[in-house]
């Protein structure tokens, strides 16, 4: 699923292409919203919210849309018409530019003066102008029993990590993804790391938390299960974590993480 860094970055190519134009195409290819038309009002501005998108538009409108697991949004020149493609959920154009929105996760419509139907139970955003580390870690400590590793995928806590980033941050802060909340040394630290990760890499194609850009060589543990780790040579390993449906798969250094019991 694209993380924070990913879906600030599309709502900068969106807001560029877009904001203080005039719609002239509005293309709603899911039944839902069928019949919306937006075609000669301008976009005001498109801004990100954690993992969601909100394309603001005069007349107290909002586009929401959530990539989830595949979705992508393009821009294109105006020109040549949308493709005909079942992956296509959602066009909006002006006279210079396309947007396309192929496999969308969430396409909706809501007034703008109630955005937070659909934001409103995000924790502080990573990357965004609310961004509170102070609450975010009070938000964290609510449930101090919670392994870690599913704690910074909740959303309502802090917003904008994904499964890549709670497996580097957790690696470069040594701890192991299923220490209880209560038991990490210095969350405040790792909140911070959090950010400062993707903060670095939200003008970048690539997500990188090594350093090193050459391919194979940009993460410590995301994605290495079986090979060794680069600081110790141990072999990373990797677990499904958390409740179905939500579980997701972890990676970990058991040497570099060791397990850590909570303070009595």
């Amino acid at each position: 699923m694209p993380e924070g860094d990913v879906v600030w970055a599309a709502a900068k190519r969106l807001h560029a292409a877009l904001a203080g134009r005039v719609l002239t195409r509005s293309d709603f290819r899911v039944p839902r919203y069928a019949t919306t038309d937006l075609t000669g009002r301008s976009v005001i501005e498109a801004v990100s919210r954690g993992k969601h998108l909100l394309i603001r538009v005069e007349g107290d409108v909002t586009v929401h849309t959530h990539l989830r697991m595949e979705g992508t949004w393009r821009i294109r020149r105006a020109g040549p018409p949308p493709p005909r493609d079942h992956r296509l959920r959602l066009v909006l154009a002006n006279a210079e530019w396309q947007a396309l929105g192929y496999s969308l996760g969430v396409v909706e419509v809501v007034r703008t003066s109630r955005e937070d139907r659909v934001v409103g139970h995000l924790g502080p955003d990573l990357l965004g102008p609310d961004w509170d580390p102070a609450e975010a870690v009070r938000r964290l400590r609510e449930r101090p029993e919670r392994a870690i590793g599913e704690a910074l995928l909740d959303q309502t806590r802090l917003a904008g990590i994904g499964n890549l980033y709670k497996a580097e941050v957790l690696f470069l802060r040594g701890v192991d993804p299923w220490c209880p909340v209560g038991a990490v040394p210095d969350l405040e630290a790792l909140v911070e790391l959090a950010r400062r990760l993707l903060d670095a890499n939200k003008d970048h194609q690539d997500q990188i938390t090594t350093g090193e850009r050459r391919p194979g060589a940009q993460n410590y543990v995301y994605g290495r299960a079986g090979r060794p780790c680069r600081r110790c040579r141990t072999r990373i390993r990797r677990a499904e974590q958390g409740d179905r449906p939500e579980e997701r798969i972890t990676f970990w250094c058991p040497f570099c993480q060791p397990p850590r019991e909570p303070t009595p």
